[in-house]
């Protein structure tokens, strides 16, 4: 039952949701993986390649929202099993010890106060599920690889969670769960979630790039620098 006017939405209303890269955890969950994944041999760096290309676009401000998807068409015939166990390795070696401690902090203290947290990350789902189950929490929105025999097609169940796509799953997400986005708190520290980002009633901006910084500043969204992990 939602609370009255005056003292705002119940716990059990309020919903955050933590875009992961940067703004959980230091880096991107995605590097850490391929880092591992290329050593371990599951993916071939002919597979990725071209993403410097696609991380100058996007430090240039002109992003291609569609690279994942052109990522995915050439990781066909991945064993799901190994995307899992590295996964898993992954986790623990490098993607713990990178979790800022304040983010920690504040996941946290709103499931100790009954409020719903998941991730909306442009990372894929078998990279993040590690992640869930550290903090205890499921449904997270992430990418996700289509299998046929255990095996990866080359394509995306549904479409990819970057840039405007993020919020066209948050927003699915919220209507399935019956969540008012006014309840909701995002974080993001980066300028392709500025759609969700303004979509939230309670946008905030951590670690945020050039663009994310002027625009939260003339907005008035609350800004969170992290920088301690947990090592």
């Amino acid at each position: 039952m939602a609370a009255n006017n005056n003292s705002g939405p119940a716990a059990s209303d309020r919903v955050h949701i933590f875009d992961v890269d940067h703004t959980v955890v230091r880096k991107t969950s995605t590097e850490y993986f391929v880092q591992m994944a290329l050593k371990e041999k599951v993916i071939r760096f002919s597979q990725i390649n071209h993403l410097l290309i696609d991380w100058v676009k996007y430090k240039l401000a002109f992003p291609d929202i569609n690279f994942i998807e052109h990522t995915v068409k050439k990781m066909a015939g991945m064993q799901k099993n190994d995307l899992e166990r590295v996964s898993a390795a992954c986790f623990i070696k490098r993607i713990k010890p990178n979790i800022y401690s304040s983010a920690k902090s504040l996941i946290d203290e709103a499931l100790k106060n009954g409020e719903k947290v998941i991730f909306a990350t442009s990372s894929f789902d078998f990279i993040i599920k590690p992640l869930e189950q550290f903090f205890g929490i499921e449904g997270s929105l992430a990418c996700q690889f289509e299998y046929s025999q255990g095996k990866t097609t080359g394509n995306l169940v549904g479409y990819s969670s970057f840039g405007p796509k993020k919020k066209t799953a948050a927003q699915a997400w919220m209507g399935k769960n019956a969540v008012n986005p006014q309840n909701v708190s995002f974080y993001s520290d980066s300028y392709t979630d500025l759609p969700l980002l303004e979509y939230c009633g309670n946008p905030i901006a951590v670690n945020p790039d050039g663009i994310l910084e002027r625009k939260a500043k003339k907005r008035g969204w609350k800004i969170l620098y992290f920088k301690d992990v947990l090592g």
